[in-house]
């Protein structure tokens, strides 16, 4: 029995609904750890174009965020409007004048890669051209675009199973000539937990996310319950992130950040990176927290005890046999929280470092306390000794 899976059945893994049998992930060779980068739908919907792209891939080399380990570049909806007489697609040519492969261009000469929406279906979710029966073409069509990261809707997809028309698309990349990151974007509907890990890098494990703590503690309480479906070059993706979008405070969005990478969630930043505060730098560029999520063990964590009903302990094993821990808060008082060393798979003295403060709090035995704010979190990385 690997380390990996025996601490998973150690903190009662196997009782997750839907994970007790993994199927082999798809073997392509990519997103050995959870992608990262930058989507344009939860700021801008369908106001994209080729200069916001420009300036977004600017705005993430200039901020630091590449340098951090943002990488992928992804227009969302509204970029295609038909197809031409050989069915290739069409870009918006007031949006993106010069077409796609210049911008996938500028891209890559900042350093960074380049991503685009499709739809299983016959219409992408705004009524644009769907993916249904022109998968080769697109799929083609992308690599000589040179797209890095595809990911894939699931609208105007009545009658269609799942399982079939991901496959298909998988296997049209495959045949592209071209590595790309495969993104499966179902929402959850078909379990994709159960088949998607052979089919794509990632793929979306509930609805839409909302810039509001309850929708995205709603979706943690969701997309949790399948850890063991994830692993290297194949994660559970409980959607894009919301940090700097407005809805919610400081202290949620370090919570949202947080259990993003104690989930190993793919990290894609959702807002205006041109305008963002220093707040929200500090959060999205948080190397710490990022190298919980990026850990090479590529365990998803996972949540280990309530301490009361809105008082929670998540717990991540790292490579390096470390734990990073979670103390959530979701009610609306600042509380204490107690990790106890047998919650975490602990024994004897352990180190404590506060990944938030950048801090070291010492050694500890038994168990670690901490004042967490209401709507948010302490999380540190405990090395047992």
């Amino acid at each position: 029995m690997s380390a990996r899976y025996a601490f998973l059945v150690c903190l009662g893994a196997v009782a997750l609904l839907g994970s007790a049998a993994s199927p082999p992930p798809l073997d392509n060779g990519l997103a050995r750890t959870p992608p990262m980068g930058w989507n344009s739908w939860n700021h801008f919907g369908c106001d994209v174009s080729a200069q916001l792209i420009k300036e977004t891939a600017d705005a993430i080399v200039a901020s630091g965020m590449r340098d951090a380990g943002y990488k992928y570049v992804v227009i969302d909806d509204c970029w295609q409007v038909a197809r031409d007489r050989s069915g290739r697609i069409v870009p918006d040519s007031t949006r993106f004048p010069g077409g796609i492969k210049p911008l996938a261009d500028y891209v890559h000469s900042k350093g960074l890669k380049f991503g685009i929406y499709t739809d299983a279906g016959r219409q992408t979710c705004q009524g644009r051209p769907g993916t249904y029966g022109s998968e080769e073409v697109d799929a083609r069509t992308y690599a000589e675009w040179g797209v890095d990261y595809v990911k894939e809707d699931w609208c105007h997809a009545e009658g269609l199973d799942a399982p079939t028309q991901y496959a298909k698309f998988r296997d049209a990349l495959a045949k592209s000539g071209r590595a790309i990151v495969f993104s499966i974007c179902e929402w959850g509907s078909n379990h994709p937990w159960n088949w998607a890990p052979r089919t794509g890098n990632l793929w979306r494990t509930t609805g839409d996310i909302g810039d509001r703590w309850a929708s995205m503690i709603g979706i943690v309480d969701l997309s949790s319950q399948y850890a063991l479906a994830a692993g290297p070059g194949a994660w559970n993706d409980p959607d894009m992130l919301e940090v700097g979008n407005g809805g919610m405070t400081d202290d949620e969005y370090r919570a949202h950040f947080s259990l993003w990478a104690i989930m190993a969630a793919p990290l894609m930043a959702g807002n205006d990176v041109r305008t963002m505060s220093a707040a929200t730098r500090e959060i999205l560029t948080n190397k710490e927290v990022i190298a919980v999520d990026q850990d090479s063990l590529g365990v998803e964590g996972m949540l280990v005890r309530e301490q009361a009903p809105d008082l929670q302990i998540w717990v991540k094993l790292l490579a390096d046999s470390a734990r990073a821990v979670v103390l959530l808060n979701r009610s609306a008082l600042q509380t204490v929280i107690t990790a106890s060393w047998s919650a975490l798979a602990i024994r004897g003295p352990a180190r404590v470092r506060d990944v938030w403060a950048h801090t070291d709090l010492g050694t500890f035995t038994g168990r670690f306390s901490a004042t967490v704010p209401a709507h948010g979190v302490v999380m540190v990385r405990i090395t047992p000794q």
